[in-house]
């Protein structure tokens, strides 16, 4: 299949730096929340709020499926979307509040019995992972209705990295010394108040997107009304494939090593300071990532380059295991392999801008929100699975927060690494079926 879009026949002055940094830093908003969520929100149930762990880990797979029939169906209501803001722009409108909202109540102990407090976590959660649908569904399928020139969606999808890199730095190594410093030692009180802080960031940035980003790029002439027979043109889209594999997988591994760091640092490594390091290296060397990608990219194709990135980066995580006894090195092994991985992370917005423009040249259809919804909850699978991964193994090993064993200390170490290098080798295989963009 040949593509060549570069100027793609519409007459559309080039992006402004206000609308770049906007889009940018709507991923640093949605970000921050969502991974104070994927990297705390497992220790808060199990060690603040005191919720079992194995139930907590059912909790999160089964909300995942149910966003597995709910992401489709925003994506279609994307596509129907006709409003004198847009397609997308209304989303971020009316969704901003109510999810900056279920942001801070998934960070709520209410004074409640086990029972209530469980509840409370089910109901929370579970609207707070539609109400990321809402808003984070639209803004993937933002990209290739600002620009149709691949220049700039590289650009954007580098200031995307940027923003999401940003967003884990500040998220996992502000939110600890934050809980402490706003909870006054009352762990409930400064998860509450962090997360009301980071939310009402979110909040403003994710309005920001309205205000900033606009929509130039119509859907094909004659383009019928997408229904839910576009999802099996959808799966028929052989770059939408690779790429809902390739970051299904991605996401299973930084699910699983967010939700397992703390527990790692503090009981394998006996260093709980590194989990102000570790956590923001898992994402924040997307900053790093995001200015080499383009190139590297460039140079050796998509296929070529990841494969080769993700196999040096399964090299030395191979070696981590090791260096544990000496952290500097074990921080620095970690460090490059974290940059290698985000070469493949940063690829992986670019591939899903692309996807549009594949499925445009197989179908006669563009579909920017349902293509957009396949690959958000590719991402929401893998978090889930990632962190269920986690939560079960620990639950299998008797985790218990007052009196950890060495049944739990071995499980902690096995989740730490196994999980992670098998999504990588598995992710050199899938990019190997990405049909390459010529011309």
């Amino acid at each position: 299949m040949s593509i060549n879009q570069e100027g793609g026949g519409i007459a559309a002055p080039p992006l402004s730096w206000r609308a770049k940094l906007s889009y940018g830093a709507g991923d640093f908003g949605f970000g921050l929340t969502w991974n104070m969520v994927g990297a705390f929100l497992l220790y808060f149930y199990t060690d603040v709020a005191l919720l079992p762990v194995g139930v907590v880990g059912t909790l999160f797979l089964l909300s995942r499926l149910l966003d597995a029939a709910f992401d489709p169906l925003v994506g279609l209501a994307v596509d129907r979307t006709r409003s004198r803001w847009g397609r997308v722009r209304p989303y971020f409108l009316f969704g901003a509040v109510p999810f900056g909202l279920f942001c801070v109540a998934s960070f709520y102990v209410p004074p409640l019995d086990g029972t209530g407090k469980l509840l409370w976590a089910c109901v929370s959660f579970v609207v707070l992972g539609l109400l990321y649908s809402i808003v984070n569904i639209p803004y993937g399928a933002l990209m290739p209705m600002m620009t149709v020139r691949q220049d700039e969606r590289v650009q954007l999808g580098s200031l995307r990295a940027a923003g999401t890199a940003l967003s884990v730095i500040v998220a996992t190594a502000a939110t600890m010394p934050l809980v402490q410093a706003l909870g006054s030692g009352d762990q409930a009180q400064g998860f509450l108040w962090v997360a009301v802080l980071m939310a009402a960031v979110t909040v403003l940035l994710t309005l920001n997107l309205f205000a900033s980003c606009r929509e130039v790029v119509p859907p094909p002439v004659g383009q019928q009304e997408t229904s839910l027979s576009s999802i099996r043109d959808m799966l028929r889209n052989r770059a939408w494939l690779v790429v809902f594999g390739f970051a299904s997988l991605n996401f299973i591994r930084f699910g699983a090593v967010l939700s397992v760091t703390a527990y790692f640092a503090i009981n394998i490594l006996k260093q709980p300071w590194m989990i102000s390091i570790l956590l923001p290296a898992v994402s924040g060397t997307l900053l790093i990532g995001s200015a080499i990608a383009p190139p590297f990219l460039k140079r050796l194709g998509m296929r070529n380059g990841n494969r080769v990135a993700l196999a040096a980066a399964l090299v030395l995580y191979g070696v981590l295991p090791f260096t544990e006894a000496v952290p500097a090195l074990f921080l620095t092994v970690y460090i490059l392999s974290s940059i290698l991985i985000s070469i493949s992370m940063t690829a992986i917005f670019a591939m899903a801008a692309e996807v549009v423009d594949y499925h445009e040249a197989q179908f006669g259809t563009r579909n920017e929100g349902l293509l957009a919804a396949g690959v958000n909850l590719s991402i929401k699978i893998g978090m889930a699975l990632g962190g269920a991964i986690v939560a079960f193994g620990l639950a299998q090993a008797g985790y218990d927060p007052a009196n950890v064993g060495d049944d739990a200390r071995r499980m902690v170490h096995i989740l730490y690494y196994a999980p992670a290098m098998l999504a990588i080798a598995a992710q050199i295989v899938c990019i190997g079926f990405w049909p390459e963009r010529r011309g």
